[in-house]
């Protein structure tokens, strides 16, 4: 029964974005269309900036943290990216993406210290940097959307790239090698270990002389860089900094770990299992805007599978203990 549960907890995700893709083909009007290359290009595209904050969101959900921030961060790092780069291209793009990736470590590390420094729990202090990194976003960019000049950073997130033999875009391939990376990482590092030993039980791993203080800083400032690259690439879709982007989208990636099977309760958790989880949320969303129902109708159903995701993830806590 233990070896039963522990497929279904590795399967599952996979199995219900199957299930997603095929209740929607058949719902459409046009299979055809919802299964064709051009949909699967536009919602492997979709993905990406959800998929990159999961991938950050599952250090800190295995950890036992959490970060509400994230979309206020993407929507910093988006201003500070089209900043960079100006409306007449100053600066070199690849500046202005170090630039972002490196504000969204610095607001990733900014969580981390208020977490272990002034002992705030994380869902406090991540929900104050939310409000004052949207606030520094709306004060950079003077509460207006910076206009960006034509570079390869909008390219990104193109729908059909320049060069044919890419098939997707080159942010989707980004985020694919990131994945493997960061999957590597947990599983076979030191520190990936001591990222599942600090979710699993804080105590014990301190004991075991894990400086659990520099580790969360660690995770958190990681975690950080990923939502920073995701703000760029938000700029790359929209093609302009919009300090106004990007609300709610950490209940979107947050949704996406949990789907996939991460534990809120820590010490659970996958890359490959929280990019099946932006998967299903990116086909969702598709599969309601072909079938032409309104956006409430999306919201309801993204947030009763939340709803859904924290209660199986409860039975399985329940499961392991029995």
């Amino acid at each position: 029964m233990t070896v039963l549960r522990t497929w279904l907890a590795r399967l599952g995700p996979a199995l219900a974005l199957v299930v997603v893709i095929v209740v929607f083909a058949l719902l459409t009007d046009t299979p055809a269309r919802y299964l064709s290359p051009f949909n699967l290009r536009i919602v492997l595209t979709q993905t990406v900036i959800v998929a990159l904050g999961a991938i950050g969101m599952t250090l800190i959900i295995i950890s036992g943290g959490i970060d509400l921030s994230v979309g206020a961060t993407i929507a910093l790092t988006g201003v500070v990216a089209a900043l960079v780069i100006g409306p007449s291209g100053e600066w070199p793009p690849s500046l202005a993406v170090a630039a972002a990736v490196l504000a969204g470590g610095l607001i990733g590390l900014g969580n981390g210290l208020l977490i272990t420094g002034l002992r705030v729990v994380p869902f406090i202090a991540t929900l104050g940097m939310l409000g004052i990194a949207r606030g520094i976003a709306k004060w950079l960019a003077h509460e207006q959307t910076v206009n960006v000049a034509p570079t390869w950073v909008n390219d990104l997130l193109v729908t059909f790239p320049r060069h044919a033999w890419m098939v997707l875009p080159p942010g989707v391939w980004i985020t694919l090698a990131l994945a493997v990376v960061t999957a590597a990482v947990l599983r076979r590092t030191v520190f990936g270990r001591r990222i599942f030993a600090l979710g699993s039980n804080e105590l014990a791993a301190r004991a075991c002389g894990i400086a659990t203080e520099r580790l969360k800083l660690a995770i958190y400032g990681s975690a950080g860089l990923f939502f920073g690259l995701a703000g760029v690439m938000q700029l790359s879709r929209l093609r302009q900094g919009d300090p106004t982007v990007a609300i709610g989208t950490e209940l979107d990636v947050i949704a996406a770990v949990v789907i996939g099977g991460g534990s809120l309760q820590g010490g659970e958790g996958s890359v490959s299992g929280s990019v099946v989880g932006a998967l299903i949320m990116a086909f969702l969303r598709n599969g309601c805007q072909q079938m032409g129902w309104p956006n409430y109708i999306q919201e309801i159903i993204i947030g009763g599978i939340i709803v859904v995701a924290v209660a199986l993830d409860r039975l399985r806590a329940g499961w392991s203990t029995v």
